[in-house]
């Protein structure tokens, strides 16, 4: 595909514009991780921007990913004063490093207001990429963002690290099996993104969409998805022509855009690249969050990309598809062929069963934020309990590494828990689990908890961090074994009785589930604020410093970033509610009130023996509704100005949990029932059946 790509510096292009040495220079430190020599920026910059001028750019920019959870940018123009002009200059100094400002962004305490000073470090394991918009082409340059003390600021930074130690652990591992090839492992992520795309006409008529990202008030159309008619339905003319500009767009940034089709929810979609390395798939997830909103706007659409734009119909999540390669060819969760591929195999997979038991708290607080918690739970998403789902031959497998004596499995093949008498198994020797948290899919698994806002920037670095933590555990132990077939039975044993608990192949839905996992005493944790202490527990902060992931402080900065968020959030909402109900809705119910009171008195004026008790009726209602809404606005008020004056912010953000959001609801109960009720040509907003199903 001639287009495929187009607008990268990749490996194709630097091939063709370095010189031979410098190139095989750079694409070391890309391939092994090895330190970038700076000697050779310089060179590389002037490529870069010679490749860049040519096709229409004047500015450049560092492209960083700050806490806030999207991207960031400042552009530079490439020119220089020179004697008789200006010249088209981008030094070596200019690529490496940049210096915006860091107290402007979420820093958690890391910087003060008067501590401006940041970098931006050049990531030259990410291609820098050509952006068009409108007439103006940008070159962005992928970076990490740090402080001026050296903290990281971003989510890139942190991620890297637990990609360096991931492949430090699993390399400890794959010597023990005798792999002497592989120099590198690194870990993979395929991220499948869902959204819902409205007509700009309605968005714009709804402040809560505008101000919120989701609908605040809105009564629930005759018809929602209960038939089942959207998911992988025909796509419409609109959105089809839509997806086609969508994915050229990403097509010429490298983005490996495969799938795209109607989700479950009228007007909800879903995108999927092909899986790739994690730190170039993070980046490209938020190429497709951006190309998905700017594109929307350029066919008269609006894409949301909240976790629930909608009540009563799905919202929209991020499935999370992860497994880990070597550099010699190996995907490590790959279950193999042969005996030797086979205990490999499960010693990774037993690594990770032992992860996601230990810290399910944090994997968890990875996908916890405001709109996250209208999915979790509900029959749409997993619950908010941390679960694995491994399917029926596995869990055999699994069950007679308990057992620890020979069994035949499911796939009907005698086995050993040894290192050569495994059998062979499947990729696709079970089903698929649609409401398992963390589910095996043949040789990855999938991490469906995290919400389409998010950057899978976070959840990844726990994956990664925590696998790495159990793989160390299991090379401390083997690499002082004398016998490690033995030793190797033995501690599979050893984690599959400690760890099985968090098996679970069943409904995830059910309620018989939910009182089953407190019997085993797995966490249940259903609000953001509570899930978000687990990342500051004392073993949380242990793991993260010990392989170098986060420092104590960076941990703290992070946990009260997205306590802040979470408050920020609730505000926002509560007040963009309080405005539409007391400068929309209200009026709107007190103006069809007096209509319907005027219809009663003209018609008694007329004739006193007209009956007029259907007017009265709905008069009444409407007055009862009003009254209770008037009511619900005045008790919300009260309870948002109560919170914000709260000083402790682990207090304030439960407070916004348990009162704001309750008072949230009352009040959204009583305008939506306003809305069922009151004429169509009064009421203010668009509603959820023109924005759902007119596209």
């Amino acid at each position: 595909m001639e287009i495929f790509g187009k607008n990268v510096f990749n490996q194709t292009v630097m091939r063709e514009r370095l010189p031979k040495g410098v190139f095989k220079n750079l694409k070391k430190t890309i391939d092994e991780g090895l330190p970038l020599d700076p000697s050779i920026a310089d060179v590389v910059a002037t490529a870069m921007k010679e490749w860049a001028v040519e096709r229409g750019a004047t500015h450049f920019t560092h492209w960083f990913q700050p806490m806030t959870g999207i991207t960031a940018e400042k552009h530079d123009s490439f020119i220089t004063p020179a004697e008789n002009g200006v010249l088209m200059e981008f030094s070596g100094k200019e690529l490496v490093k940049g210096e915006p400002d860091a107290s402007s962004f979420p820093s958690g305490g890391l910087r003060a207001t008067f501590e401006a000073r940041g970098y931006t470090a050049w990531d030259c394991t990410s291609p820098a990429f050509l952006r068009e918009e409108a007439d103006v082409i940008t070159l962005c340059i992928p970076t990490a963002f740090c402080s001026y003390t050296g903290e990281a600021l971003d989510k890139k930074t942190p991620l890297l690290r637990s990609m360096e130690t991931l492949s430090t652990q699993a390399l400890r591992v794959l010597r023990l099996f005798g792999n002497t090839t592989a120099s590198r492992v690194t870990s993979t992520v395929g991220a499948e993104q869902e959204y819902f795309l409205v007509d700009k006409a309605f968005f714009l008529k709804r402040p809560d969409l505008m101000m919120a990202g989701r609908t605040l008030f809105g009564a629930m159309p005759s018809k929602g998805q209960e038939l089942e008619d959207h998911y992988f339905g025909s796509i419409k003319e609109r959105v089809l022509s839509y997806m086609k500009e969508v994915n050229e767009e990403l097509w010429k940034l490298g983005v490996t855009a495969k799938t795209q089709h109607n989700e479950v929810a009228p007007g909800q979609f879903e995108l999927a690249p092909i899986f790739e390395n994690t730190n170039i798939a993070t980046d490209h997830n938020q190429m497709i969050m951006d190309v998905l909103k700017r594109v929307a706007i350029r066919h008269g659409l609006v894409c949301l990309l909240h976790e629930k734009p909608f009540a009563g119909v799905n919202g929209s999540g991020k499935h999370n598809n992860w497994s880990m390669s070597s550099n010699d060819g190996q995907n490590l969760l790959e279950p193999g062929h042969t005996p030797h591929e086979n205990a490999q195999f499960l010693t990774f997979l037993m690594a990770t069963i032992k992860a996601v038991d230990t810290y399910a708290g944090l994997l968890r607080c990875s996908c916890a934020n405001a709109g996250n918690d209208h999915r979790l739970g509900a029959n749409e998403a997993p619950p908010a309990i941390i679960s694995v789902f491994l399917g029926e031959q596995l869990a055999d497998i699994l069950d007679q590494i308990v057992a620890g004596k020979e069994k035949s499995s499911s796939a009907n093949a005698d086995m050993k828990i040894g290192v050569t008498t495994l059998p062979a198994l499947t990729r696709d020797a079970t089903d698929r689990n649609r409401t398992s948290p963390f589910a095996f899919t043949g040789n990855k698994f999938e991490f469906r908890m995290l919400g389409s806002s998010f950057s899978i920037s976070g959840p990844n670095i726990i994956i990664n961090t925590i696998i790495a933590d159990a793989l160390k555990e299991f090379a401390d132990k083997l690499e002082k074994s004398k016998n490690f077939s033995a030793d190797l039975e033995k501690l599979l044993q050893e984690t599959a009785n400690k760890h099985k608990r968090v098996v679970f192949n069943g409904n995830n839905y059910s309620d018989e589930w939910v009182k089953e996992a407190k019997k085993r005493g797995l966490l249940n944790i259903p609000s953001t604020p509570e899930a978000l202490k687990e990342l500051v527990t004392k073993e949380a902060v242990e793991l993260f410093t010990s392989h170098n992931v986060f420092t104590e402080k960076e941990v703290h900065s992070r946990y009260e970033i997205m306590v802040e968020q979470y408050v920020k959030a609730l505000n926002i909402e509560a007040l963009t509610m309080i405005d539409m109900a007391n400068h929309s809705i209200i009026p709107t119910a007190i103006e069809y009130a007096t209509t319907v009171a005027s219809s009663i008195n003209a018609v008694s004026a007329v004739s006193g023996k007209l009956n007029v008790s259907a007017q009265q009726e709905l008069l009444e209602e409407l007055s009862n509704k009003l009254a209770s809404a008037n009511s619900n606005v005045k008790a919300l008020e009260k309870t948002l100005e109560s919170a914000i004056k709260i000083v402790d912010l682990e207090k304030q953000a439960a407070t916004f949990r348990e009162k704001v959001f309750t008072k949230m609801l009352e009040l959204r109960s009583d305008c939506d029932a306003l809305e069922k009720i009151i004429g169509a040509k009064y009421w203010p907003l668009p509603t959820y059946g023109e924005m759902l199903f007119i596209l």
